[in-house]
């Protein structure tokens, strides 16, 4: 449910009565809390949040957060303890082990399947259909995921431990997770150490079998065991959704370490985390492969960074701004960068970070941008013969010939007050009145990247000028990151260009985005730069016309 980002509707304090009732509802809820645990969970002179949210599927979920860690959440009038909570009462829910390998699944949004349950010698816990439970992990108590069973205990006995085991709501190093102070499990042993079963790697092969043929189950392409079988023999393992996974999360690993010894600078930094992925860790991608975050075990920029800043110790990410990350500082004498060796074909570009960092910029290439149109229904008939359905894409040209109206272009051209009046079309109003009823769409593709097509119009690099005290001037640039270009690369290049003083301030209400402010009016210069110097189209970029005229005082 946490998988993915959500959207914070509103954050308040509880009310006394409220906190009452949340009170006996989590009394009802979980009767094993004695009175001193409930107040722990719910103090009464205590701040406590409750922070409404919709799950990216659009589902209302209701928080309740005390210490800026969210405790519980409730989905459709039902409480589930968060991690959080969890770790400090490990036994308010029954909960099933598993091996370590299968938390990065949970983490990605899979249920936990029965072939991924270690059994104890004391069997499995205690549970019917429906009931909210928790996810373990081999040696450690505490909880690492929150869900309901799939099946009762006895049901999954009869299964032979396969299918589904539990429907994961909520893990660690989830969104909710993040939500919170983002602290790691408590260390809490386990007291028994003898499990029923097979190895880990047994097990975890197992595991991914099923989950693979759950997976082909629901896309309607099940095969048998025989067929399976023959499949990976032939194809090698390296199909399987696992070795796939560990095949991205190398090819990231290696992206990330060459495009810190060779592509970034220490003038750079701070570096946006989304502009160090678009333009750098893009750019060393090995020809004929393609990076995909969502395709590796990490699934999110953020969570690899995290990695890399907490287990490798190569780099330090801030949020400089709310809501927007920046990589601060890179350890250019961490071992694992020393020791890795960039590919042949860019040892020429390589420059060695271990000094000051003053290697070359890495080559800016503008986007190549189309204007597309979304097919609507009410026009599906007109493309019919050209296999052009509902949200196709397409390109258009005009001419000045007529067009005879036939039934077809009438019921998708004309207003009915035309019907009996307009027998014929010049081609340009046939052209003009068929994309009036059709969605413009943009189509931006940066080199050695996949195409991105979105709605609407593509926002131009906006030029303006704005006073502040004492009746200065500043001139403001937005929407660089809408084609490729680090607002803090620009800025260093038009301080130098000016020799003024330049800012990066976060755009209000757009996440990732910040503006470069630069004193005086600087529109000429601006522009010069991403003409000249970026080769941005003129038709790209907004508030030109405002630049001084020669001879005038800026």
């Amino acid at each position: 449910m946490f998988a993915k980002p959500f959207r914070v509707k509103s954050n308040t304090v509880i009310k006394g009565s409220d906190r009452r009732k949340l009170k006996a509802d989590i009394s009802a809820a979980f009767p094993s809390l004695s009175a001193d645990e409930l107040s722990e969970l719910v103090p009464n002179k205590q701040e406590l949040n409750v922070v409404k949210i919709y799950a990216h599927k659009g589902d209302a979920v209701t928080l309740y957060v005390l210490h800026k860690n969210p405790l519980f959440f409730e989905v459709e009038r039902r409480l589930y303890p968060t991690v959080y909570a969890l770790w400090h009462y490990p036994a308010l829910l029954p909960a099933f082990r598993t091996w370590p390998p299968v938390l990065q699944k949970l983490i990605g949004g899979a249920d936990l399947m029965l072939p991924g349950v270690v059994v104890p010698s004391s069997g499995l816990p205690h549970v019917k259909q429906g009931d909210c439970c928790a996810v373990t992990v081999v040696n450690s108590r505490a909880p690492v995921a929150v869900g309901t069973a799939a099946a009762s205990s006895a049901e999954m006995q009869s299964l032979g431990m396969k299918g589904r085991g539990v429907c994961v709501l909520h893990t660690y190093m989830d969104n909710l997770w993040a939500f919170g102070d983002k602290s790691s499990p408590p260390s809490l042993p386990e007291a028994e150490t003898e499990e029923q079963g097979v190895s880990e790697e047994e097990e975890c092969e197992t595991y991914e079998e099923e989950e693979k043929e759950e997976v082909e189950k629901c896309m309607g392409e099940e095969q048998s065991a025989s067929e399976t079988a023959t499949d990976e023999a032939c194809c090698g393992i390296e199909e399987s959704y696992s070795d796939f996974t560990e095949i991205m999360d190398a090819l990231l690993l290696q992206c990330f370490l060459h495009a810190l010894k060779s592509k970034v600078k220490k003038s750079e930094l701070p570096l946006l985390t989304s502009t160090f992925l678009r333009n750098h860790m893009f750019s060393c991608c090995p020809s004929g492969k393609q990076l995909d975050i969502k395709k590796s075990s990490y699934k999110k920029l953020s969570k690899f960074l995290q990695t890399m800043e907490q287990q490798h110790n190569l780099v330090r990410v801030k949020e400089l701004t709310k809501g927007v990350e920046s990589i601060v500082e890179v350890d250019w004498k961490n071992p694992e960068l020393r020791s890795f060796n960039v590919p042949e074909t860019d040892v020429e570009a390589a420059s060695v970070q271990d000094g000051d960092g003053d290697g070359d910029e890495s080559p800016y290439h503008p986007p190549e941008i189309t204007t597309l149109y979304s097919v609507s229904a009410r026009l599906e008939p007109l493309f019919v013969d050209a296999n052009k359905s509902k949200s196709n894409l397409s390109t258009f040209l005009s001419s000045d010939s007529y067009v005879i109206i036939n039934p077809t272009l009438c019921d998708c051209l004309l207003e009915k007050s035309e019907y009996q009046e307009v027998d014929s079309l010049k081609w340009d109003d046939l052209f003009s009145r068929t994309l009036g009823r059709m969605q413009e769409c943009y189509q931006v593709v940066f080199p050695g990247q996949v195409p991105t097509t979105k709605k609407g119009h593509i926002e131009p690099i906006d030029i303006s000028v704005a006073s502040r005290g004492s009746n200065k001037k500043v001139t403001i640039v937005k929407n660089l990151e809408v084609y490729g270009l680090d607002p803090a690369v620009v800025a260093t290049a038009l301080q130098h260009r000016v020799q003024a003083s330049t800012v990066l301030q976060p755009v209000p209400g757009a996440k990732d985005k910040v503006l470069v402010q630069i004193q005086g009016n600087q529109i000429l210069q601006v522009g010069n730069l991403l003409l000249d110097h970026y080769q941005i189209p003129r038709k790209y970029i907004q508030g030109l016309d405002k630049a001084p005229k020669v001879g005038k005082k800026k």
